[in-house]
C-alpha cells in the first residue's frame, strides 16, 4: 500500500482502460494488434494522466511480453545501452523497451536507439507530454506509429473515482467513506482530464476525513481553494495559453481573453512576458484603428516592471480588456510585409537625389544641376509634388476601421491632389 494510489489503481487489462475510445474503441485496429502481439514501435503523446504509461504496461501484458522500463529524466547513456542489450537478449517479439518522458533524451541519446529499432532487434514504446514533432528526432518518428491520447472525459473519471472509493484491495475502500455525486463530479472537473490528478485529489480529501465520513461538496471546496492548475512555463501549455489570449483579443472576446489572462497569472507566468505580448498585439492587430492601444500597452509593460505582482495584475486586466474591445486593423502589419516582399523580389530602388542627405561631408558632392529638395511645409497640404520613390508603389492600404477611416479619406484626398499637381507640371 506504499505505492501511489494511481499506481495501485492502474488497469492491467485492455478492457479496463478508460477513455481513448478513438484508439481503443470497438471498431479500432489497435486493440486487435495488441492482443495478437503485432504492435510495432509506438510513440504515445498526450497530457499528463491520460494513460500513456498504463497503455504501455497493458500492451506488454496482453501480448505476454516483458517490459523494460526507463525514465529519460533519470537515465543516462550507460543505462540506455544496458537496456538495449537486454532488449536484444529477450528479442523484439517477446519484449518492449518503454521510455517514459522520451522528449528528455537529447539527440545523441535518441540516436542510440536507431540501430536496434531499424534492425528490428528492439521494439520501442516512447511516452511524452510534449509535441513529439518538436522533441523526438525525425528518424525515430518515421520508424514509429504516433498515437495521441486525449484528456479523459468527466464521466470516465467519475466512474474511476467511484470504483476507487469501493476498492478494498487497491483503492480507498478500507476508509469506508461514502460520497456525494456532486462532490465526485467536482473532483472530476478539477482534474482537467488527468486521472492521476483526480486520484490524488480524492486521496487527499479522504485522508482528511474521519473513517466513515462522506466526501462532500464542502470538503472538495476546501481543497479547491488551494489547488494548482496545469501550466508549465516554457513548455507547450505556456505557449498554447498565450496563443489563446492573443486570439481571443483579436476575435473581440473580452471574456475569453480575461479568462486566459487569469490562467496565466494563476499559473505563475511572468507578467512582463504577458505585457510584451500586449505591446506587440497593439501594433500588429489594432494599429492605426486606435493608436491609444500602443500607449496603454507600453504603459502596462512599464507598470509590470516598476510595480510588479500582485498589483500589476489590475493593469494587465485593464489593458487586455481595452485591446479586446478596441476596433482592429492589421494594415500596418500587411504594409510592412508588402514592403519587405518588394525589397526581396525586385531590384532595390535608388534613393532619389532630391531627398538624399546633403549635410556634413555629403554637401560638397552635390551637383548644382540636381533637383533640390522641396520643403514640404512650404506647400499646401504638405504636398510639393516631389517623388520619394523612383518607381511608385502601393503598399499601405488603410482599412475603414476606427480612426483609420479618417486616414483613408486623407490619403484619398492626397492622391487626388497629387494627380492635379502632375497634370499642372
Amino acid at each position: 500500500m506504499n505505492k501511489p494510489l494511481a499506481v495501485r489503481m492502474r488497469p492491467k487489462k485492455l478492457e479496463d482502460l478508460r477513455g481513448q475510445s478513438h484508439l481503443l474503441g470497438k471498431d479500432c485496429l489497435l486493440p486487435r494488434l495488441i492482443r495478437e502481439n503485432r504492435v510495432g514501435n509506438l510513440i504515445l503523446t498526450g497530457p499528463p494522466g491520460t494513460g500513456k504509461t498504463t497503455l504501455a504496461h497493458v500492451i506488454a501484458e496482453e501480448a505476454g511480453c516483458k517490459l523494460i522500463q526507463l525514465n529519460a529524466v533519470t537515465s543516462n547513456v550507460t543505462e540506455l545501452r544496458e537496456s538495449l542489450k537486454l532488449a536484444r537478449y529477450y528479442g523484439a517479439d517477446k519484449c518492449y523497451l518503454f521510455i517514459d518522458e522520451i522528449h528528455r533524451f537529447n539527440k545523441a541519446q535518441q540516436d542510440l536507439l536507431l540501430p536496434d529499432i531499424e534492425s528490428g532487434e528492439a521494439r520501442l514504446i516512447g511516452a511524452t507530454t510534449h509535441n513529439p514533432r518538436y522533441y523526438v528526432i525525425d528518424p525515430l518518428l518515421s520508424r514509429s506509429q504516433l498515437f495521441t491520447l486525449e484528456p479523459l472525459p468527466v464521466e470516465e473519471i467519475e466512474k474511476a473515482l467511484l470504483v476507487c472509493i469501493e476498492d478494498q484491495e487497491n483503492g480507498l475502500g478500507s476508509r469506508k467513506c461514502g460520497s456525494e455525486p456532486k462532490a465526485i463530479n467536482q473532483i472530476a472537473r478539477l482534474s482537467e482530464g488527468d486521472l492521476r490528478k483526480a486520484y490524488n485529489i480524492l486521496e487527499v480529501v479522504v485522508e482528511g476525513l474521519a473513517p466513515g465520513e462522506r466526501v462532500s461538496v464542502d470538503t472538495v471546496a476546501i481543497f479547491a481553494r488551494e489547488r494548482s492548475i496545469r501550466y508549465d512555463r516554457d513548455e507547450d501549455e505556456h505557449y498554447d495559453t498565450a496563443s489563446a489570449l492573443i486570439k481571443s483579443m483579436r476575435g473581440n472576446d473580452p471574456d475569453a481573453a480575461l479568462y486566459w489572462l487569469a490562467k496565466m497569472l494563476v499559473g505563475g507566468e511572468d507578467p512582463r512576458f504577458i505585457a510584451r505580448r500586449l505591446v506587440i498585439f497593439a501594433s500588429e492587430d489594432i494599429g492605426l484603428a486606435d493608436s491609444r492601444a500602443l500607449l496603454l500597452a507600453d504603459a502596462t509593460f512599464r507598470a509590470c516592471e516598476t510595480i510588479g505582482l500582485p498589483e500589476c495584475e489590475l493593469t494587465l486586466a485593464h489593458c487586455v480588456l481595452f485591446l479586446a474591445t478596441s476596433q482592429k486593423s492589421n494594415s500596418s502589419t500587411l504594409a510592412l510585409a508588402s514592403a519587405k516582399r518588394a525589397i526581396r523580389e525586385n531590384p532595390v530602388q535608388s534613393i532619389p537625389t532630391a531627398i538624399q542627405d546633403r549635410h556634413g561631408r555629403n554637401k560638397k558632392h552635390r551637383d548644382e544641376n540636381e533637383e533640390g529638395y522641396l520643403y514640404s511645409h512650404d506647400f499646401p497640404d504638405n504636398l510639393s509634388g516631389q517623388k520619394y520613390l523612383e518607381h511608385p508603389l502601393s503598399l499601405y492600404k488603410p482599412k475603414c476601421s476606427g480612426a483609420e477611416e479618417a486616414i483613408a479619406e486623407r490619403i484619398k484626398h492626397w492622391k487626388k491632389l497629387r494627380r492635379e499637381l502632375k497634370k499642372s507640371d
